[in-house]
């Protein structure tokens, strides 16, 4: 779910193209998820090779990424940790919405409604293990470096942009925002044309970039009263947040009460959690700088091995997707030096 705050925030749209150079920390989960969701069969199904495995995760993993290096980007992945206990209650939660919405995509597959099927499809998608694995030895042959964080992956790719080895981060949350990163770039993963859930309509899905410096200039706030806006929003810590209190009204009452202490009190309201620790959380995280970011050519004998080889991908398109790669790193060498792209 993750914290929002869209409402608040001042953003501006982006040329994919004004990226071209930088380096993207990218929420490796959130990205993921995203394939899983959007890139489905028909009747709602998820693609898979002859074996049964799930591919539509390495799918998006490979076309996406491969786009992204054509145009001069730098991404580097994050993979997520193990999360902080206060998560349970909305792991649980997730957990029971896709329970549900397996129950009412087998329903309308019984029904002959491939339209409803679908649209509760993308609600199932579970990213297991042995998936984050493929995601993770795809990225590896591919040249493209990822980061095992040791708990949230939002936290620890805002670190590696607060560090400057990222010019900023990427995911569809705000999360990134409470976890300080500097810039926080939205629909990376999804740029193009993309059809609107239910409907028989498309929209074109363009980046945008949030600067938390502009975000806390224009609110009048610093960052710990962003995070406690936030958290009476309502955060993956506590998904619940104070009851009828919005973005709009949070910042009110934080900037009238001095703090969200205040504005509890304000509200009259004792919560059935503690916003220290969920301010601990975001203010304090755990992080590494246990990492390396390199970013080389990918090797082609190991991606068409592992997609062709054991996946069931089409040769022909895996050899297009990397020869856009190689295209695009002889672009910007070009343009550069070849340093500056694999540097």
């Amino acid at each position: 779910m993750g914290v929002d705050l869209s409402d608040l925030l001042p953003k501006r749209r982006l040329d994919i193209r004004d990226l071209s150079g930088k380096a993207i920390a990218i929420d490796a989960h959130n990205a993921l998820y995203q394939f899983l969701a959007i890139i489905r069969g028909e009747s709602g199904e998820p693609l898979m090779d002859r074996r049964g495995n799930i591919t539509s995760h390495l799918s998006g993993l490979l076309y996406r990424t491969s786009n992204l290096v054509e145009m001069g980007i730098k991404p580097a992945y994050v993979f997520d940790g193990k999360p902080p206990e206060l998560k349970e209650a909305e792991i649980k939660r997730r957990r029971e919405i896709k329970e549900e919405a397996i129950s009412k995509y087998e329903e309308a597959l019984r029904a002959g409604d491939l339209a409803e099927a679908r649209k509760y499809a993308q609600m199932t998608s579970q990213l297991k293990g042995p998936m984050i694995d493929d995601a993770k030895r795809l990225l590896t042959a591919m040249g493209i470096p990822w980061v095992q964080a040791p708990s949230e992956g939002e936290a620890q790719a805002a670190y590696m942009a607060i560090r400057g080895d990222v010019w900023a981060t990427a995911s569809q949350d705000h999360d990134s925002l409470l976890f300080g990163t500097p810039r926080l770039v939205r629909n990376l993963a999804i740029t193009g044309r993309r059809k609107l859930p239910g409907k028989e309509l498309y929209i074109e899905v363009e980046p945008e970039l949030i600067e938390l410096s502009r975000v806390l200039s224009e609110l009048g706030i610093d960052r710990e009263s962003l995070v406690e806006i936030g958290i009476l929003v309502g955060t993956d810590f506590n998904p619940d947040g104070i009851k009828g209190v919005g973005p709009k009204r949070a910042l009110k009452l934080i900037k009238e009460s001095g703090g969200i202490d205040g504005a509890l009190e304000k509200l009259g309201v004792r919560p059935n959690f503690d916003p220290r620790e969920i301010k601990r959380i975001f203010l304090e995280p755990e992080v590494t700088s246990d990492y390396k970011l390199e970013w080389r050519e990918p090797d082609e004998g190991q991606v068409i091995g592992f997609l062709c080889g054991e996946r069931d991908f089409s040769e022909g398109r895996v050899r297009n997707a990397l020869e856009r790669m190689k295209a695009g790193i002889r672009r910007t060498a070009a343009t550069r030096t070849l340093d500056s792209f694999f540097g």
